[in-house]
């Protein structure tokens, strides 16, 4: 279906700690993480890595990736928050650069790149695109995911970072989540952000999100190979909320009527972009897997 239509269907991440644990997804919880990535590539052609959000992945863990999925799978990868504008915990940095790093002051909740030399930063961007090489020469990296927090609002400054992202990666594609609603303010402030992502060549990342975030389902496309759709689910309640986990706080099982209200739409931007990566991040237990492959079996019927 995926090649027919130009769609793609997954889940963000295949490790997540309730899928495991807490469902009989995985035919044993015994299973090594190899063998739950290979597992996961015999039912769905794409996945979102997001353990790199959190710590920078190897060459040698993107090599494994490669190595253990079939030909055509997909892994669109997130990037590192340090990268992004998010704190991040120090133990997590490159060890020769956290050492260039001020002493942490007391009740610091994490690192964040102002932190950091801006040349050593310029590191990190270097580092984190040479570590996915691997996938890059198999042919299975869809597209390295900038989620950029709430915090990063539409403003000049901000918008010169965006720019900035086609001078430290030329030509690995990239696609861009803005979690501010001032991107997204009015139609006029929609038309420019789409507009700038199409100048920088970056791919923007249409969002189901609860109300309460403030982000609307912007169906659009800004870079003609690829369109990506997230589903976040319409957790209002769970979705700010700051002493509950990822998995609550995406904890949402999309009905098939919400799924169906979404066909039309990703055959829009298949109309417009090469191709279409749908992707749940409601990671709670088997909520994802159970709607990538509710809608999958939707698309099919559709076309």
């Amino acid at each position: 279906m995926a090649r027919a239509t130009g769609i793609a269907v997954g889940t963000c991440s295949w490790t997540d700690r309730t899928l495991v644990a807490e469902t009989d997804w995985y035919p044993k919880r015994s299973m090594s993480a190899a063998e739950r990535l290979a597992f996961y590539a015999g039912h769905f052609s794409l996945v979102e890595a997001d353990a790199t959000y959190y710590f920078p992945p190897s060459p040698a863990l993107t090599r494994g990736w490669a190595e253990r999925t079939p030909a055509g799978f997909t892994l669109d990868v997130k990037a590192y928050g340090l990268l992004t504008g998010h704190p991040v915990r120090a133990d997590s940095i490159w060890p020769d650069l956290r050492e260039a790093l001020p002493a942490t002051p007391a009740g610091r909740r994490g690192v964040y790149a102002r932190h950091l030399d801006p040349d050593l930063l310029e590191e990190g961007w270097t580092r984190f695109a040479a570590a996915l090489r691997p996938l890059v020469d198999a042919g299975k990296l869809g597209a390295i995911l900038l989620q950029y927090p709430p915090w990063f609002t539409a403003r000049a400054s901000n918008r010169a970072e965006l720019a900035a992202v086609r001078r430290r990666w030329p030509d690995l594609p990239v696609c861009v989540e803005l979690r501010s609603p001032t991107w997204w303010a009015d139609g006029h402030e929609a038309r420019c952000t789409l507009a700038s992502l199409r100048d920088y060549a970056l791919a923007h990342v249409v969002v189901d999100a609860p109300a309460s975030s403030g982000l609307p389902p912007v169906v659009a496309v800004s870079h003609p190979d690829l369109a990506v759709v997230r589903f976040h689910g319409r957790n209002d309640t769970t979705w700010k909320g700051r002493t509950v986990t990822a998995a609550e706080r995406f904890r949402y099982l999309y009905d098939r009527e919400e799924l169906t209200g979404w066909v039309p739409r990703l055959r829009e931007l298949s109309g417009q972009a090469g191709r279409v990566h749908a992707l749940f991040n409601n990671c709670y237990r088997d909520y994802g897997v159970r709607n990538a492959a509710e809608l999958a079996e939707l698309l099919a019927c559709a076309y």
